[in-house]
């Protein structure tokens, strides 16, 4: 190696580059660049998921290849991979700019980027540890993994926020929402499921589904009839349809903690019941022309929902009855939050969700609704002894 570079004059190696050419047994000229590390990694992931694929891909190339890819693997530093958030940071700004200028021209070279935001940056972060482990585990490319001394600032989700009188006033005077990630109260979801019911919506049953039990929108699509036990008023999440790009596929859940039994409320089993009558109906109007996929929610003739037309369709419905727009996820989020108004224990509202833990659970919804935070206020107040006598203590 110092013979290689005293002849060919490039820098004499450190001790340090020595010692890892003989511990790795491998001469840098071996080593590959980041770009063709990572292109061959990522062709290596077959015994995942597609959704984790595609993930993975969508960070290498837009991310850690325009950005390290040049570096030979051993050459990468904890500051290379932070001067890749600062150049993220740095675009995110660029691009807020632009969509606020007047200049139309300007907003226009923008308008189909994507700001980056926390959370996708410690994915971006995940993909690039992983792969790194990689790099020594089953290549002893490295001794350390240099993505594990860079830290991010913690990726907060934001809370969900009650759709409250006031802010439904502001909403409508600015068209200004208060949170990503907005609920309906009790009275929005009644007059959801009531408009919906009332102009017969084939898709009824699905919304109905979704916000009594909390089912994700892909869990609800893929749902089969064999899942369903209806005397025992219970379903079972063993599917979900999943998207990539356009094209649809059915696929299990992605964790064994959302593979689980739901337990369904009278009024829920007799929405199901009503909808396999019209199923039925349904397929003896298409004939031959009905696709047996088995699953409880389909097209006019059989074949599977596509998630987007699912989530457009809700986003029309909630319009047309007039409400506050939230996304279909948030029914999810609206089914924990009437949960815990009615009492119910955050221990079996976790389980409903089939969340990782109830402390999940209690953070992102223990203080959403008004009349939680006012419960929890007089229930406090309860607790000390008072000698009540126009509102103060004698003395």
């Amino acid at each position: 190696l110092i013979e290689t570079a005293v002849k060919t004059g490039a820098p004499v190696p450190t001790p340090n580059q020595v010692r890892r050419t003989l511990h790795l047994d491998i001469a840098p000229t071996e080593l590959p660049t980041m770009a063709v590390y990572l292109t061959d990694w990522l062709a290596g992931r077959q015994s995942i998921k597609k959704g984790t694929v595609r993930s993975y891909e969508s960070h290498i190339r837009l991310h850690l290849i325009p950005n390290l890819g040049h570096l030979r693997i051993d050459r990468l530093r904890p500051g290379h991979i932070d001067a890749m958030y600062e150049a993220i940071a740095e675009r995110n700004t660029t691009i807020t700019t632009l969509r606020a200028s007047r200049n139309q021209a300007k907003r226009d070279q923008v308008k189909n980027q994507r700001i980056v935001g926390p959370r996708t940056m410690h994915l971006i972060h995940a993909t690039l540890r992983k792969a790194l482990n990689d790099a020594i585990r089953r290549h002893r490319y490295l001794d350390i993994n240099p993505a594990l001394l860079v830290e991010l600032p913690a990726a907060r989700a934001p809370k969900p926020t009650v759709w409250t009188d006031q802010r439904v006033k502001t909403w409508r005077d600015t068209g200004k929402t208060p949170s990503p990630v907005m609920i309906w109260t009790p009275e929005h979801t009644g007059r959801f499921l009531d408009h919906t019911q009332a102009a017969n919506d084939r898709l009824y049953a699905l919304y109905h589904l979704i916000t009594f039990t909390g089912l994700r929108r892909g869990e609800a699509c893929g749902l089969h009839w064999d899942d369903l036990d209806l005397d025992a008023k219970t379903l079972t999440v063993r599917w979900q349809l999943v998207q990539h790009g356009w094209a649809t596929a059915i696929d299990t859940p992605k964790t064994t903690d959302s593979e689980a039994a739901v337990a369904l409320d009278v009024e829920t089993v007799a929405v199901l019941r009503a909808h396999r009558a019209r199923h039925h109906r349904e397929r003896l109007a298409a004939g031959a022309a009905w696709t047996g996929t088995g699953l409880v929610f389909t097209n006019p003739t059989g074949g599977r929902l596509h998630p987007a037309d699912v989530t457009d369709h809700f986003h029309h419905l909630a319009t047309q009855a007039g409400l506050p727009p939230i996304r279909l996820h948030d029914l999810r989020h609206g089914a924990a939050t009437m949960g815990l108004a009615a009492g119910v224990q955050m221990k079996v509202i976790s389980n409903r969700l089939r969340h990782s833990s109830p402390h999940f659970t209690a953070k992102f919804y223990g203080d959403v609704l008004p009349e939680l935070s006012h419960a929890a206020a007089e229930a406090t107040a309860a607790v000390v002894p008072r000698q009540r006598g126009g509102g103060a203590r004698s003395a």
